[in-house]
């Protein structure tokens, strides 16, 4: 295996840099300066840990256009999406500063003592991230794990390092402890594995494929290593006849083209009461048609490039034999590049079952409530949702009864740093974020104090 590995920017499909690949060794080395920063950082008082994820959050806030930028040429990501990102990384951060101060054990009433628990940092905490959202998603696991007296070894994806690479330096420009957040570049074969086999790494949070996150949780359980997986999806975009038809059909180009549907969380199947299925598919065509696919470093792009062009061709994959409803444009020329699609499509269809991970969306029609819970439902997955209708009632009746982390109810916005995600299950196992992120990144003491 080669020392490094070539960052390619997928607008252009021109090299950008070459990135050093770490071997076991140099992993291993990462580990154990944070295994050393890490019993410093957590034998400090809450508020001093809490100080320093708000510096490192002020100064992620002054190198946001940076990192942004950054973003775009290693992504594609537009420009905005990539600054909303950024300044999402320093809002993550400071929610996050709070916790040091409010993990918080309880007293417990027994006979003849008493019982008290304690909120004990894992140590080590090994977080390996994909290449869909860089910034964003390992902010979800470092910022709890840091507020928690762990330190971090993060291993980004190796086609999109450099956002990770960056924040690795800001955080010690902000002051954090040499060590106490190493970023280590280099294969999932090698650095993802050591993460997982290593046993000074306690806890590991993998973001990735199903069929990556089994054998991650498979290796943890070698060890009874924590885990926490956030893992596939084919999230459904459910809407009833009674719902705003003109706001869902706008809506759902977001939510299944951001990020040129590079997106766990994608409505990549939309569910049609029969009665609306053609007025809305009508509202629906000129809504794609719209949506801006170009130049990430433009300010109007709505939807970028694919990541590569391994990835383009198993996109493409999914229209054989698809009855493509119709499409939207995108540029022609070097990158990576694929046009939003709209699919017609039957519940036992490849495209209606199985995650693209593209801008293609399935359309699929229903009958009545219970049918829709029953579409929504069959598949492997169950991460998020949404559900679109005028009925309370309904709202809450088929929020409960479709099997997913996350949904929305008339919006397709369901992840939020100050709620708990996390999917059902092939989508994932655990939950992040939250007010409670911090407590998963500990372990309980529970300690009796003899009073007889």
């Amino acid at each position: 295996m080669s020392a490094t590995f070539t960052v390619v920017n997928p607008a252009t499909a021109q090299p950008i840099r070459e990135i050093a690949r770490a071997d076991e060794a140099q992993t291993d080395a990462a580990i154990s300066r944070a295994v050393a920063a890490q019993r410093s950082w957590a034998s400090l008082p809450p508020v001093a840990r809490a100080d320093a994820l708000r510096s490192f959050a002020r100064v992620v806030e002054a190198h946001v256009e940076e990192l942004a930028q950054l973003e775009v040429l290693n992504s594609g990501h537009p420009i905005g999406s990539a600054r909303w990102e950024a300044s999402h990384v320093a809002q993550v951060l400071n929610f996050y500063a709070g916790a040091p101060e409010r993990l918080s054990g309880q007293q417990i009433p027994v006979a003849g003592g008493l019982d008290v628990t304690f909120h004990e940092p894992y140590g080590v905490v090994g977080i390996i991230v994909p290449w869909n959202f860089p910034m964003t998603i390992a902010s979800w696991g470092f910022a709890p794990a840091l507020a928690a007296g762990n330190a971090v070894v993060l291993k980004p994806a190796e086609l999109t390092p450099l956002t990770a690479m960056r924040l690795g330096e800001l955080a010690l420009l902000a002051g954090l402890p040499e060590g106490l957040f190493e970023v280590v570049t280099g294969s999932g074969s090698v650095v993802g594995q050591r993460f997982v086999s290593h046993p000074d790494v306690r806890k590991v949070v993998f973001t990735g494929s199903t069929q990556v996150g089994t054998d991650v949780a498979a290796g943890c359980a070698r060890q009874l290593k924590p885990v926490t997986l956030e893992l596939g999806g084919k999230s459904a975009n459910i809407v009833f006849a009674d719902a705003d038809l003109e706001k869902a059909a706008a809506s759902a180009p977001g939510a299944v083209f951001d990020n040129a549907g590079q997106d766990c969380c994608a409505r990549s199947r939309i569910l049609v009461e029969r009665s609306a299925y053609d007025r809305f598919l009508e509202l629906l065509e000129p809504a794609v048609r719209a949506w801006r696919v170009g130049d990430p470093a433009d300010e109007g792009t709505e939807m970028g490039p694919l990541i590569s062009a391994a990835h383009r061709s198993t996109v493409e994959g999914f229209l054989d034999g698809a009855d493509v409803a119709f499409r939207g444009s995108a540029p022609d020329g070097d990158g990576f590049w694929f046009a939003p699609t709209v699919v017609l499509a039957q519940p036992g269809d490849r495209i209606a079952q199985e995650e693209v991970f593209g801008p293609v969306v399935a359309v699929l029609p229903f009958d009545d409530e219970s049918d829709a819970i029953r579409l929504a439902n069959d598949t492997i997955y169950g991460l998020a949702g949404s559900i679109w209708t005028e009925n309370l009632g309904r709202a809450v009746r088929v929020s409960r009864g479709v099997k997913s982390g996350v949904l929305s109810v008339n919006s397709h916005s369901s992840v939020r740093y100050w709620t708990p995600f996390g999917g059902m299950k092939a989508s994932g196992l655990g939950r992040e974020l939250g007010p409670d992120a911090a407590e998963h990144f500990t372990e309980t003491k529970n300690v009796f104090f003899a009073t007889d």
